[in-house]
């Protein structure tokens, strides 16, 4: 194959199958949550809810110490991903520097540089929103979690659940925006890293964002099961 077309091959399949897995990850927690990690760990947050604000009096500061953590955690993404966001916009902007040309074998053009780059920067950029996002709905978590008022109405608890697994999930979003920031950053060396990077991070998140039979009887067992009944949504 020639040199310049392994970005028009490689590139699209690296990125297709990484496509792929996370379109089978989004229809397996719809369908199956307890197999995937987003799915029992949301749903282990909604018992959490449903646990704290029984008396939220007595756990309001429990309530508000852990909502905090998981603040301060969106809180260093965001930073990092703004932070790598304006290096690369100076980088872009001065060109003061280049990856050595003999380490990379591939479309070596200008303007296949500057896409590459462009589409890190992209990803820095959603991993900074979606962090943001967490952090909204994190803080507003935190006051929902302490009102009294709401301690015997169960649609408002479920409204608090919802509310914390959608900061959650767009942690997970931002999250997932670093991970593939990895095959994007390898694609400025060259097609072939990236793709064997594509290749490779599939398996790894397979490993990460799956649990095993033995994990989920284990969370059956060491939670205690809530008559409550949730949809979709209050999972997702």
């Amino acid at each position: 194959m020639k040199e310049k077309h392994l970005d028009l091959v490689l590139v699209p399949l690296g990125m297709g199958m990484l496509l792929f897995y996370h379109f089978w990850l989004l229809f397996t927690i719809t369908r199956n949550p307890t197999r995937t990690v987003i799915g029992l760990n949301a749903e282990s947050r909604r018992k959490w809810v449903f646990s704290l604000m029984d008396d939220p009096l007595k756990n309001g500061v429990l309530a508000v110490q852990t909502i905090r953590n998981n603040i301060m955690a969106s809180t260093l993404l965001a930073t990092a991903a703004i932070t790598l966001s304006s290096l690369i916009s100076v980088y872009v902007s001065n060109k003061s520097s280049s990856p050595s040309s003999g380490f990379v074998y591939g479309n070596k053009s200008q303007l296949m540089s500057s896409v590459k780059l462009f589409a890190i920067l992209v990803c820095f950029l959603v991993a900074f929103l979606c962090n943001v996002q967490s952090i909204r709905y994190y803080a507003h978590v935190s006051f929902l979690a302490t009102v009294p008022a709401y301690q015997d109405r169960k649609e408002a608890i479920e409204y608090v659940a919802r509310h914390l697994n959608r900061g959650s999930f767009f942690w997970s979003l931002g999250l997932r925006a670093f991970y593939l920031s990895f095959p994007l950053f390898l694609w400025v060396f060259g097609p072939i890293p990236m793709f064997v990077c594509c290749f490779t991070m599939i398996f790894v998140l397979y490993f990460l964002d799956t649990t095993s039979n033995f994990t989920r009887e284990m969370h059956s067992h060491s939670i205690k099961e809530e008559t409550v009944g949730g949809d979709v949504e209050s999972i997702v």
